[in-house]
């Protein structure tokens, strides 16, 4: 039978089914795979290569060509559609490493586009319980490989989901459980799961079955390689920030390779964060970091600044761009929005007897070296040079003038425009600067 011909309809027997047990057939190429179940080693029989690895083939090349979990989804369950396999729905669940997220669940229904959903932990309340009662979980925990209900022939829905999958039609239901070794184990991430669903009357034929069977493990490793993918991009942007670690994964990773850029510098701290450390107890220290740390990052970012370094209760971050004034409006947007943040933050804490604290905040522009710096065997991906040294100067300023915020005369100067929402505090010596330098804070709202 021709390539071409291996998508047929159902009652032809196309090859990508047939081929599962056709041990007649003399294979150009034998492939022997092997899957591990809770007591025995089962063996899928021998396929003939040129005639039924289409499908194979094609999620193999789309993994190594980069598609998304979604794409790769999809375009396996239409291709198991054309080639005989009468399925209706299927979905995948991967775990990650994320700071929010525990997860991703990918659906795919017939005739309709693939979705996907990012879910929190599992580990307490509804949706702990939820997950101790589906058949993934029972999967995970048994070690199983493997569950089956065929509801058509009245086998029962012993599990929540399948038996809302019995009430719109479903009439067979398959869960797989595609377990990684020890070495490829990342965080939780440790196996694929997935369900199979067909709406036949009948159900999946033994041999439909089997050809999922065989197949899933290949799509099972196309989506791990697009999750993996996905996981370094959200560990290097939540550790270095988003612009330093899409650098660092393009490939700028050489240990001394800097870029000489102009920029707004950002330094902020927390006021009174030695004493509430001292006075408060340990257990609200990280969760009062959190909460200050949420709301003024959450600014910075929405402004189009970047977080580069977060230094105990201090904040250093960037704002670049070739209009250096458009960065200077964005750098004093992100600071009116995170005193705003701040305020309601300290409304809420206040509620709650939690300690409050203010944001000391520094501003300053100028040349910087942007890259990597360190030994060579720990890197740092951040700015360095005189002006970086100045921006923390001005902000530790903040005490001794009593102001929030300060703002350098270079700052002030590449303003353009917004220089009208400043004014001057004077000029004062910064620690470890040669001359004196003149200071701006901002102009009180005069609501």
């Amino acid at each position: 039978m021709a390539v071409a011909d291996a998508f047929t309809n159902r009652g032809a027997l196309p090859s990508l089914i047939a081929a599962i047990d056709a041990r007649s057939i003399q294979p150009a190429i034998t492939i022997i795979f092997t899957v591990a179940a809770s007591s025995a080693v089962h063996h899928i029989t021998a396929m003939n290569y040129p005639a039924s690895s289409d499908l194979a083939a094609w999620v193999t090349e789309a993994g190594l060509a980069g598609r998304s979990e979604t794409t790769l989804l999809s375009g396996f369950c239409e291709r198991a559609v054309s080639g005989g396999i009468p399925l209706a729905k299927a979905s995948l669940i991967v775990d990650t490493l994320h700071p929010v997220h525990e997860g991703r669940v990918f659906r795919w229904q017939r005739d309709q586009e693939s979705t996907f959903l990012e879910y929190g932990r599992t580990t307490e309340g509804e949706a702990a319980e939820a997950w101790r009662r589906s058949p993934f979980y029972h999967l995970w925990h048994s070690g199983e490989p493997f569950l089956r209900r065929r509801l058509a022939a009245g086998e029962t829905a012993d599990f929540p989901v399948i038996e809302d999958m019995r009430k719109i039609g479903i009439t067979d239901y398959l869960a797989m459980n595609s377990r990684f070794a020890a070495d490829g184990v990342i965080g939780e991430m440790d196996c694929i799961l997935s369900s199979w669903m067909t709406e036949s009357p009948e159900g999946f034929s033994e041999r439909e079955v089997a050809a999922l069977r065989h197949l899933v493990p290949f799509l099972a490793l196309a989506v791990k390689c697009a999750s993996l993918g996905r996981i370094a991009e959200t560990l290097v942007e939540t550790y270095l920030g988003r612009d330093a670690g899409r650098r660092v994964l393009s490939g700028r990773i050489s240990r001394g390779v800097t870029e000489k850029i102009g920029a707004v510098l950002w330094f902020s701290d927390l006021r009174g964060y030695t004493k509430i450390t001292d006075t408060a107890p340990p257990e609200q220290i990280i969760p009062l970091l959190n909460d200050y740390a949420d709301a003024v990052i959450s600014a910075i970012h929405e402004e189009g600044g970047e977080v580069l370094k977060l230094i105990g209760d201090g904040t250093l971050a960037i704002f670049q761009t070739a209009d250096r004034e458009h960065a200077c409006r964005g750098a004093l947007a992100a600071a009116a929005s995170s005193r705003r943040r701040i305020a309601a933050l300290n409304e809420l804490r206040a509620t709650q007897a939690l300690p409050t604290t203010q944001m000391y905040l520094g501003l300053h522009v100028g040349e910087v070296f942007y890259g990597n710096v360190g030994s060579k065997d720990r890197l740092d991906f951040t700015v360095v040079g005189p002006a970086v040294n100045e921006a923390s100067r001005i902000a530790a300023m903040c005490r001794s003038v009593d102001q929030d915020v300060l703002l350098s005369a270079a700052f002030a100067e590449a303003a353009g425009t917004a220089r009208q929402q400043l004014i001057s505090v004077g000029r004062y010596a910064l620690r470890g600067v040669g001359k004196p330098q003149e200071l701006f804070t901002l102009e009180p709202d005069p609501r």
